[in-house]
């Protein structure tokens, strides 16, 4: 399993996909929520976890955001789950913000998805919000 930074327009659909496929098919997310003006920033990079052959499993997006490196989007196919795909997203979302310098990481995490970020370290800093009807937290690290 490969992650690959988004650089195409192959890798850009590869990653839509799996958003769709995860938030508004699964998780009935509106679509009109889903995608926003970021998906078409040349400053946000997006990555994409592929199997041995070429099927995209997991994606992530990564921009920058007052002083800090925003992790968003991350999401895994159904399929892929418990692999280690969200976990190499992750990484390789924390090793771009080293590269520009950042120093701190946050991100939205659903509620059922907080266990996974604080095993990467990230640490929950804010009471429940709704973000798409979906519950969540703010959680942030330092790196």
């Amino acid at each position: 399993m490969t992650v690959k930074k988004v650089t195409d327009e192959i890798g850009k659909q590869a990653a839509l996909k799996i958003r769709n496929d995860v938030f508004v098919v699964e998780q009935h997310v509106d679509p009109a929520l889903e995608w926003d003006e970021f998906d078409e920033m040349d400053s946000v990079v997006m990555f994409v976890d592929y199997a041995e052959d070429g099927t995209p499993l997991a994606t992530g997006r990564f921009r920058v955001a007052d002083d800090y490196g925003k992790v968003e989007r991350i999401c895994t196919q159904k399929t892929a789950r418990g692999t280690g795909s969200g976990r190499r997203i992750m990484t390789a979302i924390e090793l771009e913000a080293k590269t520009r310098g950042l120093t701190k990481l946050k991100l939205g995490a659903q509620v059922t998805a907080i266990p996974f970020y604080e095993k990467l370290g990230y640490e929950t800093c804010s009471d429940i919000f709704l973000d798409a009807g979906i519950e969540h937290k703010e959680m942030k690290k330092t790196i």
